[in-house]
């Protein structure tokens, strides 16, 4: 699912929203860090914390997914495997060729597979007591609440 502009003002880098009780999304923003080689590509807040509240307009935050959630540079709300697809292609190099593969399937049953999982991910990858994942002193500035 992919939502309209969110009538606030856009990031500077696209933001990842994620569950910061969940396991897979804890280990999801390591990978993200480690593979983003610029250091700029992403900003990670928790979908629980102040910046997705004030970023993502209420009636919108409703409707999102409690997994995975990308506020793009240009406003644009990416969830599900749209979500993942976006930070595969901003990864570059071999990760985009992933995500242009990965593209081929239709969105619709992508979009079930990440369900699947999103919906086995604390039994699997266990649930975790603080919202932010264990990150090295040098990437920290690059969480919000």
């Amino acid at each position: 699912m992919l939502f309209a502009t969110v009538p606030t003002v856009p990031p500077e880098a696209d933001y990842v929203f994620y569950d910061g009780y969940c396991g897979l999304c804890h280990r999801t923003v390591r990978f993200v860090l480690k593979q983003d080689l610029s250091g700029k590509a992403f900003r990670f807040a928790p979908l629980q914390g102040t910046t997705f509240a004030r970023r993502v307009p209420p009636l919108q935050q409703t409707r999102l997914p409690d997994s995975i959630v990308v506020l793009a540079c240009d406003g644009r709300l990416l969830v599900r495997s749209n979500a993942i697809l976006h930070i595969l292609r901003s990864l570059g190099g071999g990760w985009k060729r992933l995500a242009a593969t990965i593209a081929i399937v239709p969105r619709p049953i992508r979009d079930v597979a990440y369900d699947l999982i999103a919906r086995i991910r604390y039994l699997v990858f266990g649930r975790r007591d603080q919202t932010c994942p264990l990150v090295p002193p040098d990437v920290r500035a690059r969480f919000d609440p």
